[in-house]
């Protein structure tokens, strides 16, 4: 396909089986980098090739750009995936690939660069007329914090410009836990992401998580394919998704797409990306928070009411294929709803729960999907995040999607290791879930109340 013929896939776990089978689909050579915790899992079985990049440790197996070129290199990769999480947004390997005329899969490292720090996004999407969360620019003293604090209010959040999955955010809720609040954070970010640059943003309380999926080719062409609900987060984590939002009128829809797109147009963006917002439900106003440069762990739920292969589209722009459809031949039918089931305990602070999975037979039925890595007998090792699968199911309307959802939870049977789908199956019979009626702090709230119920 175009000029892509090998894929070195530069990631682990199931979205390493999600991009072996869109190259399959396309005629892709798949060769796949596994540290040797990974050796024997499903994608290192499924794929054209496998290999080994390191021992276990992610600092020195997946993270590893040097490495990952060299095992391109030594295959005849003509260009890296990098999936998501680990180096997906990290300027410096889309650098490498270009020194050593491999293709990267996702934007240009000036992009990543860009869009990576939250202030020159935020800035940038400013300098469009667009609305951005009411906030400050780089607060680097507490005493700049506080004065700077005072025009926000309280309570506000400080944010790492360099953070990303939901790491290096804080609630403040009053001026004197700033300046503590201030420096240990900044060391966190510091040591987590190589900048501790913080700033300050309004906090709102009553707020959904929208998030609309766009596609951009190397002719200019950029389009939407609607908007994703992430709202049930833990810790800023998301946990449940779903498309399209029952939140969103379809005036706002409209709205928040456009704003999309006009983002993606200004950068001239390649690839898969998202473009992220937070909905104030009191206000009923809309507001730019950041744009992930890769594809979301989401994705399949704009898949399902899409009928669009996102990773697919990914190796056809990088390719320098155009667009395979216009915005015009989108259509978005029904509901999708997607679950994230990890191997934690949700009853002890969802500890990870590493172990062999004894039996792993997944739930059955038509308009039900499972993206995973794992199955019986499968050692899930603990040394990266415990993501085991994602369960989505499609319905013509939200109630049925959560009714399928319901059932697959239900079917869906795993032993040997603990996981969260019992704990997934009591929060979508909440009513509050049932009803569309949440918003980013409601899981918390929900497991706080669960906690303090009398045994």
């Amino acid at each position: 396909m175009g000029n892509i013929s090998k894929v070195l896939i530069a990631n682990r776990g199931e979205i390493a089986n999600r991009v072996i089978r869109a190259c399959r689909e396309l005629g892709i050579f798949t060769v796949l980098a596994v540290s040797e915790a990974d050796r024997d899992s499903l994608p290192a079985q499924l794929a054209d090739r496998a290999v080994c990049i390191g021992p276990a440790q992610s600092s020195a197996s997946y993270l590893n750009i040097g490495v990952l070129i060299t095992a391109a290199l030594g295959t005849g990769a003509d260009a890296i995936h990098p999936g998501y999480g680990f180096l997906a947004e990290q300027p410096q390997l889309a650098t490498a690939c270009q020194q050593n005329g491999i293709k990267f899969i996702g934007p240009s490292s000036q992009t990543l660069r860009d869009m990576g720090n939250k202030l020159m996004a935020r800035q940038m999407v400013r300098d469009l007329g667009l609305p951005t969360i009411p906030g400050s620019q780089k607060v680097s003293d507490p005493q700049q914090a506080t004065e700077l604090s005072q025009e926000i209010g309280f309570p506000l959040l400080l944010k790492a410009a360099a953070g990303g999955g939901g790491r290096g955010i804080v609630v403040v809720n009053e001026a004197a836990e700033l300046p503590g609040l201030l420096d240990a954070t900044s060391a966190e970010v510091e040591a987590a992401f190589g900048d501790g640059t913080l700033f300050l943003e309004r906090y709102i309380p009553n707020a959904r998580h929208i998030e609309v999926q766009i596609l951009g080719d190397q002719q200019g062409n950029v389009i939407h394919l609607g908007e994703r609900d992430c709202s049930i987060q833990r810790r800023y984590q998301k946990v449940i998704e779903e498309a399209p939002s029952p939140a969103v009128s379809a005036q706002l829809r409209e709205d928040i797409c456009q704003a999309a797109v006009t983002i993606t147009e200004s950068i001239a963006y390649e690839g898969a990306g998202t473009v992220e917002f937070v909905l104030d439900q009191d206000r009923g106003e809309f507001y730019f928070l950041e744009m992930n440069t890769r594809i979301q762990v989401e994705h399949p739920v704009t898949e399902m009411i899409s009928g669009v292969d996102l990773v697919q589209e990914q190796l056809r722009i990088a390719s320098g294929e155009p667009l395979s459809l216009s915005q015009d031949q989108v259509r978005l039918t029904g509901h999708a709803v997607e679950c994230r089931i990890t191997a934690e305990s949700a009853h002890n602070d969802f500890q990870p729960c590493p172990g062999r999975i004894e039996k792993w037979k997944r739930p059955p039925g038509e308009h039900v999907r499972v993206d995973t890595h794992c199955y019986s007998g499968y050692l899930v090792p603990p040394y990266y995040d415990s993501l085991l699968a994602k369960l989505i199911t499609w319905g013509q309307d939200r109630d049925q999607a959560i009714e399928r959802m319901q059932l697959a939870l239900d079917e869906f049977q795993v032993s040997g290791v603990e996981t969260t789908i019992p704990f997934l199956s009591q929060v979508i019979k909440q009513a509050a879930f049932r009803e569309g009626k949440t918003n980013t702090r409601w899981l918390e709230k929900y497991l706080k109340a669960q906690k303090e119920q009398p045994e």
